[in-house]
């Protein structure tokens, strides 16, 4: 299984944003962190800007909705280009419409946890999605620092999306860097959303080939993926 790898512009220079899709364009994804300054301490950006994006790239987007009323917004973000869309569940009204409605507007449809969240009373909306997100930091900023204690969960959601035979993706997102990318591919995730890891580095293309092989590496050797 090819592990993907989706460099946050949270640690991008908003000024230059068409030039820093550009310099990573190897990347699987392009993970766009919308942040309200509600649901999360933070406010970044919003429609217009995924708009100009989505024209700026061919990297298809991976918009993270931080947001309060997702199921108001989030369709306007397919709408604005985004290929895929998550909303975090804590805020969502409606997730299974939500996620349908998502689905049928055309962009794969995934759902967030913060880090307190338990994956197991949402066992039974797992068909609904297409990926699924697990954040291994509290959302809100970039740079922080990875929590291990997200190991358990990861594995725990593998196992959930194994039993019911699914093609789930398993997204995890904060702290993602070459120290603790292979630990998240070992207990089961598939997508990684990279931010300074990749941003920070003097070649941004070269830090996602060498996260990604890192991650691929782990993978073809993982319980989890042998028994898939």
């Amino acid at each position: 299984m090819a592990a993907q790898i989706n460099p946050s512009i949270l640690s991008a220079d908003f000024a230059r944003l068409a030039d820093e899709a550009k310099a990573v364009e190897g990347a699987d994804w392009l993970h766009v962190d919308v942040m309200d300054n509600h649901f999360v301490p933070n406010l970044t950006l919003g429609v217009p800007v995924v708009e100009s994006l989505a024209r700026a790239t061919d990297t298809p987007l991976d918009c993270h909705l931080m947001i309060e009323a997702p199921d108001r917004w989030a369709p306007q973000y397919v709408e604005a280009g985004a290929s895929s869309v998550t909303f975090h569940v804590e805020a969502a009204a409606a997730p299974v419409r939500l996620a349908r409605e998502i689905r049928a507007k055309g962009a794969r449809a995934s759902m967030a946890l913060k880090p307190a969240t338990p994956i197991e009373p949402y066992e039974d909306l797992l068909p609904e999605l297409d990926m699924l997100l697990i954040m291994t930091v509290e959302p809100g900023f970039g740079g922080q620092a990875f929590l291990d204690i997200m190991l358990p969960k990861i594995r725990r959601t593998r196992e959930l999306i194994s039993k019911h035979g699914l093609e789930l993706w398993l997204q995890v997102d904060g702290g993602v860097a070459a120290s603790t990318i292979e630990r998240c591919a070992e207990a089961g995730a598939d997508v990684f959303v990279a931010g300074s890891a990749v941003y920070g580095a003097e070649d941004p293309a070269e830090a996602v080939r060498a996260l990604r092989a890192q991650a691929e590496a782990v993978t073809r050797t993982a319980a989890w993926a042998c028994d898939h």
